[in-house]
């Protein structure tokens, strides 16, 4: 039996792809995802054509504590989350406006919105990410997981599913923040 160079070159050439997509965790288009630290779990919109991760907030303030830069708001998911939340502000990152969002008379093509890290679990999995902070309330999800955070989970999306990694389930062995 004599193999024709094409395919078989083209196989071995295939084998590396299909080896790290091994090492991946499919995830579905929707997740349930626990936030640590607010003791909270939300369900989540995994969203490749995004790039940052976006939590539901409102009546967003930036302050100083012992001279750095720290950020309280409060969930804008329901009323059930009346007190706020406090942490120190990772950066300040400018999201590019949508055409209906855009408003000539400001001027600006972006809007600036504060970033803080979070440590997420989704499925056995815990990671720290950064989390910018904008009112979703008129979205379903109060959390969009865009790409970047979806790189430090070692994450494959398939749209065809939702909640494929079940319920959070992370233990502080499981905590890492490759």
């Amino acid at each position: 039996m004599r193999l024709k160079p094409f395919p078989t070159f083209f196989a071995l050439f295939c084998l590396p792809g299909l080896a790290a997509a091994g090492e991946k965790t499919v995830y579905g288009l929707n997740e349930y995802a626990s936030l640590d630290g607010i003791n909270l779990e939300v369900a989540a919109k995994l969203d490749t054509g995004a790039k940052t991760a976006s939590l539901s907030a409102r009546d967003i303030k930036r302050f100083k504590r012992n001279g750095e830069s720290w950020v309280r708001f409060y969930l804008a998911i329901d009323t059930a989350h009346s007190h706020p939340i406090e942490r120190p502000l990772a950066r300040v990152s400018k999201i590019k406006r949508r055409a209906g969002d855009y408003d000539p008379e400001e001027g600006k093509q972006y809007t600036a919105r504060p970033v803080i890290e979070l440590d997420i679990c989704m499925g056995s999995a815990m990671r720290s990410i950064e989390v910018n902070l904008t009112d979703r309330s008129a979205f379903q999800y109060p959390l969009l997981i865009g790409s970047e955070a979806l790189k430090r989970f070692d994450a494959l999306v398939d749209p065809s599913l939702k909640y494929a990694a079940g319920k959070p389930a992370c233990t502080i062995a499981a905590h890492t923040a490759e």
